[in-house]
């Protein structure tokens, strides 16, 4: 897990937010490593996370002076990797559908013997549970992408938000515990 001196980054922010450019540039260097490593860890691919690292600092530079808590610049900056990463993933999935890997895992070999309706009945499972982890509160729709999606570490994730390993296995309970409740919920409701 990245050990940042929050207080000192608090300090560079009040800085930033001033219009000191060196500060930023400070904070840019602090937070360099730890956000492409989120950002590569999301996206799986080292010219996305660079582009998605760009588009987090530019956003992050855009609008520093609404961070009412400099101390929390870093879970601040996570969030708005995470943003951009969903985001960039989401447009590749649009404009890439005929590649996209869920697309291809509904045609895949496994679904070979099967027939249409087992596989729609599969596409519409995927969708809810997609509609459900997006109605997660923000830092369990996080973790549970993380986890699940990228297969990232408890450590990984922990280092990614800048949260310790337990407040990461806190936020998979509970958004275990809410994604059984949706869903269980949705199978009463069909």
């Amino acid at each position: 897990m990245a050990d940042f001196n929050h207080a000192y980054i608090g300090r560079l922010v009040q800085k930033s937010q001033k219009g000191d450019s060196d500060a930023f540039a400070e904070l840019y260097a602090i937070t360099y490593q730890h956000t492409y490593n989120y950002a590569a860890h999301y996206l799986r691919d080292t010219n996305l996370a660079q582009d998605a690292l760009q588009e987090t600092y530019i956003l992050a530079l855009r609008n520093i002076s609404g961070i009412k808590e400099p101390a929390l610049f870093v879970a601040w900056l996570n969030q708005i990797c995470f943003r951009v990463c969903y985001d960039m993933e989401r447009k590749n999935r649009q404009e890439y559908g005929e590649n996209n890997p869920e697309l291809l895992e509904l045609i895949s070999d496994d679904y070979i013997d099967h027939n249409p309706e087992d596989v729609t009945e599969t596409a519409d499972e995927n969708s809810r549970l997609k509609e459900a982890i997006m109605s997660l509160p923000f830092n369990e729709q996080q973790v549970v992408v993380m986890r699940y999606y990228n297969d990232m570490k408890l450590e990984d994730i922990a280092s990614a938000l800048g949260c310790s390993r337990s407040s990461v296995k806190r936020y998979l309970i509970a958004a275990r515990e809410r994604l059984h409740t949706m869903l269980r919920k949705g199978d009463e409701d069909v």
